[in-house]
């Protein structure tokens, strides 16, 4: 074993050994699948940008029931991420609940523009974060399935920056549909269909299975949960990584009410999620591919020295500019680690559990963020805006101490 791997240090391939590293290299599945994000993620923020709206004015319901709505709705993705992790390594067939989970979210959008009460929207939300749920961990499963490892970085990065371009567009298309259409929602909602057929239809042509899967789908792991305790220490590690970055970061919904916060005009509160995207989209590549040559520690950080900035300048921030500065780094500080963890994950779990290893580190960090939002919250009640993003800025200080301190080793380094 090479003297790096005995220190713990995550494996690199040889410079002459490794494939074409740039972005044309990557195989044409990652860039399928990216654009499937892209299309869902246009429908999904067109519509999700303009439902608190939606449901307290023309539903007229409280805010406290919107709440309700939001928070049940993430935590069914969470866990249903688990399920659809363990049930992809089972049956060695991950497009499938791909299909399943992007078609679920596609059949929901009908839905909203032709709600009339709160519960027709609850039902739509619920289903839609059912298909959000079943289709995260096989789809990362399958990025890491298809390609090479010196290059998932790259791929993950590639996939996320595809998504956050579709997270931007979708309000930005939002605002100009509700103008263009007489800012009458259920017609923009409306629009939203469109892109959410295009994702599942580029899904099936677009996406294929590596033969590797094909030849070994005989071959099932046990359908159980005690199959993850085939996941070695520095897997869970990985995880309680995850789950810190989380508490640091908790929901970006604060973003937005820090916007409101110091002044900034209900109209042009959605242009701070902009913000934040555009930079995450447009860092997320490189990030995801610097992280196929530099060291992974390295990189974590740089991403959480970036969130700290972020917290501490939301924290005093007394203008709107602040704020904005703040969504910048916000979205650099994603772009630095999302793909990231994604790719320790990959790399610490053997290939025949990657589904039950992102389905758990899904869930792990879906119950951090609700953890970390009510926290947040209560602290922004109790004493105040600034007070959320100090804790945030804490919690992203105790995470990077644990980086310093741990070092990630791949499941092949570990044998």
């Amino acid at each position: 074993m090479p003297p790096e791997h005995s220190r713990g240090a995550m494996m690199k391939p040889p410079d002459d050994a490794a494939p074409d590293a740039s972005i044309r290299g990557l195989p044409s599945g990652i860039w399928a699948l990216g654009t499937v994000s892209l299309f869902m993620d246009i429908s999904s923020e067109l519509v999700h940008s303009l439902l608190p709206i939606f449901m307290s004015t023309v539903l007229g319901v409280s805010m406290a029931t919107i709440g309700f709505v939001e928070g049940i709705a993430e935590a069914t993705a969470s866990v249903t991420k688990v399920f659809s992790g363990v049930l992809s390594d089972h049956f060695r067939k991950r497009k499938f609940l791909l299909i399943l989970g992007y078609g679920l979210s596609a059949i929901t959008k009908p839905v909203f523009p032709l709600a009339t009460s709160i519960g027709s929207v609850f039902a739509a939300r619920f289903v839609d974060r059912i298909g959000k749920g079943i289709r995260g961990a096989p789809r990362d499963a399958l990025i890491a399935d298809i390609t090479p490892p010196a290059m998932r970085g790259a791929a993950y990065g590639l996939r996320q920056a595809l998504d956050s371009v579709g997270a931007f567009l979708g309000p930005l298309l939002a605002v100009a549909f509700v103008a263009w259409l007489g800012y009458h929602i259920r017609n923009v909602f409306w629009v939203a269909v469109v892109p959410a057929i295009l994702s599942v239809g580029w899904l099936t042509i677009g996406v294929r299975e590596p033969e590797k899967s094909q030849a070994n789908a005989g071959k099932r792991t046990r359908f159980a949960f005690p199959g993850a305790k085939q996941l070695r220490l520095h897997y869970w590690l990985v995880v309680l990584l995850g789950a810190l970055f989380t508490m640091a970061r908790f929901s970006d919904a604060f973003l937005v009410l820090r916007a409101q916060n110091v002044g900034l005009a209900i109209g042009y509160v959605p242009a701070v999620m902009v913000v934040m995207n555009v930079f995450y989209s447009a860092a997320a590549y490189p990030a995801g591919a610097a992280a196929d040559r530099f060291s992974p520690r390295t990189l974590l950080v740089w991403g959480l020295a970036i969130l700290i900035l972020a917290d501490l300048l939301l924290a005093t921030a007394t203008v709107a500019w602040h704020v904005f500065s703040g969504a910048l780094l916000w979205g650099l500080h994603m772009a630095f680690t999302q793909g990231l963890l994604s790719k320790l994950v990959a790399d610490t779990a053997p290939a025949e559990l990657r589904g039950t290893a992102f389905g758990i580190f899904n869930l792990v960090s879906g119950v951090a963020l609700l953890l970390a939002s009510v926290v947040a919250g209560t602290m922004w009640d109790l004493i105040g805006p600034p007070a959320t993003f100090m804790a945030g800025a804490s919690f992203a200080a105790i995470a990077a101490t644990g980086i310093l301190v741990f070092r990630p080793r791949s499941y092949a380094a570990q044998n």
